[in-house]
């Protein structure tokens, strides 16, 4: 807890990138995985980030919306040491056998080896701030206190400067989320800081070399020349990592699999047909491809999520009012979706149509492609001619499940349907299992479907 026993016990003071490489090769040679929650990144994201590391780089992440950037920034996180000796007091965590502003140089010669210590863990080592227009050179590096020159001190006087967020992260971490949302007078001002590591106050050139490492996000549009970033603040970053949304479904599905909250609900099992998985996914991917959807603002995988979520809630508010003892979504849970995803999507700039028709093609895409996958249309003749000769079948996102066993059991050729999807069993399950099939149908113009609200009606 002072600095004499730390010399005692042999602490050899490392810079921060030499921490996080000396941590980042430990990993690799035990076989761990740099960021155990991110999926999809294995091959493309991670080795260049691992890259930068080993280099000691500034790092800028680029990628649209929804892509995990701040998740792999704040992973970072972990290549720094569990816990860390600073001067007791210090505003930014200075080293103690290696000081660099004025007031612990000062301490550390009058107290000497009796200068306290103190232990800081690695997440307070870490800085975020979300660049915004108001973000001022104050917020980032530092200003003047008026407080300080009150007591007496002198404007060329170092002590008189209240140390902005990056300062305060002096060996650690740094990030700055959506960098090209900064003024470009605050851009000018991480120059220096960055590389030269000095900066200037109200005209106080503070010489002050910090061990920060730098590392930021941008939506690629923003991050070119014709951008909102200047030139020589791109020079400052030594690499630039690209993003990407999840490539394959079960990428996604995974993702959502992950990151699903798990909420108390009542003792009630919550059970998800493989089928209704992949639909929410596609759904999704399906949004990314269509061309009326901007592509510069991306389709978030957030989107998946919420609209697994919602799913699930509007299941959940059935099996409470029909008493049922599971959770299981259907097919007519889909329309709720809806608003789940236009909030999360944004239309090119001219295209003059509203955002609810066009979410729902995209869902009856989604539902085609996955019926497509795992559905042999051959096969369903049987249903399609039983239907044709009168026969209407109703469904509903309010009806029990209970109640489609009776048409499961009439209906040539659907049970055998269902069971070809999966081990269904559970009336819950066989009820979605059959809703599928039905909208399988329709889509491929087999069965004529009339909709309203959350109940359907399907008719040759």
């Amino acid at each position: 807890m002072t600095l004499g026993a730390l010399r005692d016990a042999g602490y050899v003071p490392r810079g921060v990138r030499d921490e996080m490489r000396r941590n980042l090769v430990s990993r690799i040679e035990r076989g761990e995985r740099l960021f155990p929650g991110i999926i999809g990144y294995d091959d493309t994201v991670i080795p260049e980030i691992e890259n930068a590391v080993l280099s000691g780089h500034h790092i800028v992440l680029l990628g649209e919306r929804g892509q995990g950037k701040t998740r792999l920034i704040r992973g970072l996180i972990d290549l720094l040491d569990e816990e860390t000796p600073a001067v007791e007091g210090c505003e930014i965590n200075d080293d103690p056998l290696r000081p660099v502003c004025a007031a612990c140089r000062r301490r550390a010669e009058a107290e000497g080896s009796d200068l306290p210590l103190t232990w800081l863990r690695r997440e307070a080592r870490y800085g975020e701030k979300l660049a915004t227009p108001d973000v001022t050179i104050g917020d980032l590096i530092g200003e003047i206190d008026p407080v300080r020159i009150a007591e007496g001190r002198y404007l060329a006087d170092e002590e008189t400067i209240h140390f902005g967020i990056l300062p305060r992260t002096h060996r650690g971490i740094f990030a700055i989320n959506e960098l090209p949302d900064l003024t470009e007078k605050v851009q000018v001002g991480l120059f220096n800081a960055m590389e030269e590591r000095d900066f200037q106050v109200k005209g106080f050139k503070v010489r002050m070399p910090l061990d920060v490492v730098v590392v930021a996000t941008a939506n690629p549009e923003d991050y070119t020349s014709r951008g909102r970033i200047v030139t020589p603040l791109k020079d400052r970053f030594d690499v630039q990592v690209r993003t990407h949304y999840p490539r394959t479904i079960e990428d996604e599905i995974a993702i959502m699999e992950q990151e699903i909250s798990c909420a108390d609900r009542g003792g009630r099992p919550l059970r998800i047909p493989g089928f209704l998985r992949e639909i929410i996914a596609r759904i999704t991917f399906e949004a990314r491809a269509a061309p009326e959807i901007s592509r510069s603002s991306g389709v978030s995988v957030r989107v998946s999520l919420n609209n697994l979520e919602t799913l699930i809630a509007n299941a959940e508010k059935r099996s409470i009012r029909c008493g049922e003892r599971e959770i299981v979504p259907r097919i007519t849970d889909l329309p709720s979706v809806v608003a789940s995803t236009i909030g999360k999507i944004e239309l090119d700039y001219g295209i003059d149509q509203q955002a609810g028709p066009l979410v729902e093609r995209v869902i009856n895409r989604a539902v085609k492609a996955t019926f497509d996958r795992l559905a042999d249309l051959d096969r369903l003749a049987g249903i399609t001619d039983y239907i044709g000769q009168g026969w209407g079948v109703a469904v509903s996102d309010s009806m029990p499940s209970v109640d489609y066993m009776a048409g499961i059991a009439t209906i040539p050729g659907l049970r055998e349907a269902i069971d070809a999807l999966g081990p269904y069993e559970s009336p819950g399950l066989m009820a979605s299992a059959a809703e599928f099939v039905l909208e399988g149908l329709h889509l491929h113009d087999k069965l004529d479907r009339e909709r309203e609200g959350g109940r359907m009606v399907f008719k040759a």
